[in-house]
């Protein structure tokens, strides 16, 4: 019986752990779905509100492995100098995340420097919700998501970095 117990909480346990297989919803010219977040410095940012005003440009990361396709944008973004206000959005679905956010993010802090966090937000309670909207194929790849100055989506695109697609954001904000 006891045996039986341990197996059934298992059971569980690891079917609450899942991860699911979203593909994107996102259409151009929708608004963003209205998510929170905190970032490293511990602000709470409201998704897309308290980024109204501004051009934004949004990376969403699903996995520690997207953090490769991150720099890469990042990089890109600076060596080609183009002027937008860009975040980094880890997104992190499930309850046991959550039960270890301070955990997480304590280890990103670590690997960030602190002039930086105020553009790391990361996305523990909505994260089932963005992925969702955002897909999480290929969790691997970022998503890349620019926002007008209304919050309207203005571009979107998950297959990794590549010039082409840096060049398709600079255009989309030179419109």
């Amino acid at each position: 019986m006891r045996q039986f117990v341990i197996s059934l909480v298992m059971v569980l346990f690891v079917s609450g752990c899942a991860n699911y297989d979203y593909p994107s919803q996102v259409t151009i010219g929708d608004r963003m779905v209205t998510v929170s977040g905190e970032s490293l410095e511990g602000q709470q940012v409201a998704i897309p509100q308290d980024f109204e005003g501004q051009e934004t440009l949004l990376l969403f990361g699903y996995k520690q492995d997207s953090q490769f396709d991150i720099d890469r944008w990042l990089i890109g973004l600076d060596m080609t100098q183009t002027q937008v206000a860009a975040y980094e959005i880890p997104t992190i679905q499930g309850m046991l995340p959550r039960m270890f956010s301070g955990f997480i993010d304590s280890g990103m802090r670590k690997g960030i420097p602190k002039q930086l966090w105020k553009g790391v937000v990361t996305v523990y309670a909505d994260g089932d919700k963005v992925q969702r909207f955002t897909g999480n194929q290929n969790p691997n790849n970022a998503r890349v998501m620019l926002l007008n100055k209304s919050g309207t989506i203005v571009y979107f695109y998950d297959q990794g970095f590549s010039v082409e697609a840096l060049n398709e954001v600079r255009e989309a904000l030179e419109n």
